[in-house]
């Protein structure tokens, strides 16, 4: 399994390019279904939230439900023009809106149980001295 360290600039970018080439493999192997679109973000919110550099924790949820929108563009149903396309957006997002909400809570619960595993290795590495009492 590769492990990659992405910056948090680089996490979002990767997880917008994972996610639009998701969103048009879905448009064109199944008919542009939301639920696989769905099914697919789960993954991809995971391994953002698992690939991303440890001084960068907080980029993942913040990212996640921009490259989710920005993934939609593919699958949502063609429309006449830029007005219905934007409508096919705001109402794919509001009915999947349980999709989006769900990876991101799986990228925020990644990055924080890798902060947690983090912050108790580093107190591990370096315990607190105790401090001496003085006895007379």
């Amino acid at each position: 399994m590769p492990n990659p360290r992405l910056t948090g600039l680089g996490s979002g970018l990767f997880s917008i390019a994972v996610m639009c080439a998701l969103g048009s493999l879905d448009s064109l192997l199944f008919g542009a279904s939301l639920t696989v679109y769905g099914v697919l973000f789960l993954p991809v919110s995971v391994l953002t939230g698992l690939w991303v550099r440890p001084g960068d924790l907080l980029a993942p949820p913040v990212a996640m439900p921009i490259a989710f929108a920005v993934g939609l563009l593919p699958v949502i149903e063609d429309g006449d023009g830029l007005g219905a396309r934007l409508m096919g957006l705001v109402t794919a997002l509001a009915t999947e809106a349980g999709w989006l909400y769900a990876g991101t809570l799986a990228a925020a619960v990644t990055i924080l149980v890798r902060g947690v595993r983090r912050a108790t290795a580093r107190r591990r590495a370096n315990p607190r001295p105790r401090p001496r009492i003085r006895r007379r």
